[in-house]
């Protein structure tokens, strides 16, 4: 059962990997460059054209980042505002998260905005069927401003909201996306962006991709993947896996001392047949080996069953999600089967099981066994 619970649990430390990589990696961009120095940096800078043609490097998106506060009625909150190229609505698969509305970010002559589903729903705001936008007022600080009595210390715009989407919660709780124009009007920017996201090519290693980006921009810039900017949450699932990794190993210790006493009761009852198998010629290495093997044999029993047991329960799971997330709308348990974890599950086991069965025959036979010379 140990054997069965650790293929369960793993297999189940595996989804949620594979989910938090998905929610967060399709909204993040798989390579972020910005300035090494100062908030902002001259879009001239960067040759877009040259990062185009970088192998590995499928599409790019400009980006200027800034906090603002957003209004709708009587209701205030601050905002994480993303302004961005129409790029970045591919590059982030946002018709696939869009909860409400449309992914659109400008039409004709008009301009609209993406906002997270929670950051909408703070607000008290929805988008209408019959109407197809919500509109809320967007206030930016005024850059290189005293504030004075009686003067505004904030500019204001009126955006229309397309569309609200569900990534995770810390974007469906901040996010308020824009044309990248739009942004720059509202921060009183010219050519000056925060950042620029690059796609990569699902079959190249990022990591190569990221150094030949460096190698073109030098030491001007900092380029991160999207695993470095979200480093502690990779780290904190891995971290979490391998201990419990560790707890369910010495559970199995504990439980692995059921096989020491079935060998030792097993001995004890053959004891009289042993001392008969000794008289006619047998040595501590026959009778070990009987004993050794039958411990593995017991073993390997329990280890198969829980392989079988613990496999099909995860691709049961995995077909029909009989269970489900909490507060998520009936989402199915993630699981994914990994080739390398059930060989290091089945290897762990296994020589655990060696173990078990060597030492504590070759004590019961040293100190029960009397070969005569």
């Amino acid at each position: 059962m140990i054997t069965a619970a650790l293929i369960i649990l793993l297999s189940a430390f595996n989804g949620i990997e594979l989910m938090i990589e998905r929610l967060y990696s399709e909204y993040d961009s798989d390579i972020t460059i910005r300035a090494a120095q100062g908030k902002t940096f001259n879009q001239e800078r960067v040759d877009l054209d040259a990062l185009q043609a970088i192998e590995g490097v499928v599409n790019y998106s400009r980006a200027v980042e800034e906090v603002v506060i957003l209004k709708h009625e009587k209701k205030w909150v601050n905002a994480d505002m993303v302004g961005v190229d129409s790029s970045f609505l591919t590059m982030a698969k946002m018709q696939e998260h869009m909860v409400d509305g449309r992914p659109l970010l400008n039409s004709g002559d008009d301009v609209f905005g993406i906002i997270g589903a929670t950051l909408l729903d703070k607000l008290d705001g929805y988008i209408p069927q019959n109407v197809g936008h919500e509109s809320i007022i967007c206030y930016v600080p005024k850059r290189n401003m005293r504030i004075r009595l009686g003067k505004n210390p904030f500019k204001m715009e009126v955006i229309k909201i397309s569309g609200r989407i569900n990534y995770n919660r810390e974007v469906n709780a901040q996010s308020f996306i824009v044309p990248l124009k739009t942004s720059q009007s509202l921060m009183g920017y010219e050519n000056q962006i925060s950042a620029v996201y690059v796609d990569c090519d699902d079959e190249m290693d990022k990591e190569e991709v990221k150094s030949a980006i460096i190698k073109q921009l030098g030491n001007d810039f900092v380029v991160k993947t999207n695993y470095e900017k979200n480093e502690l949450i990779y780290k904190t699932s891995k971290s979490e896996k391998i201990i419990v990794l560790i707890i369910l190993l010495f559970i199995f210790i504990l439980a692995a001392f059921n096989l020491v006493a079935s060998l030792t009761m097993l001995f004890v009852e053959k004891l009289e047949n042993l001392t008969t198998m000794v008289s006619f010629g047998a040595n501590r290495t026959f009778v070990f080996r009987i004993f050794f093997f039958e411990g593995l044999l017991i073993a390997g029993k329990g280890i198969a069953i829980g392989a079988v047991l613990g496999y099909t329960i995860c691709i049961i799971q995995m077909n029909f999600g009989l269970i489900t997330m909490p507060n998520s709308g009936g989402e199915a348990f993630p699981m994914s089967i990994s080739l390398a974890d059930g060989v290091l599950i089945l290897s762990l086991v296994s020589a655990l099981s060696v173990l078990f069965s060597f030492f504590p025959v070759k004590y019961l036979i040293r100190k029960n066994i009397t070969i005569s010379k």
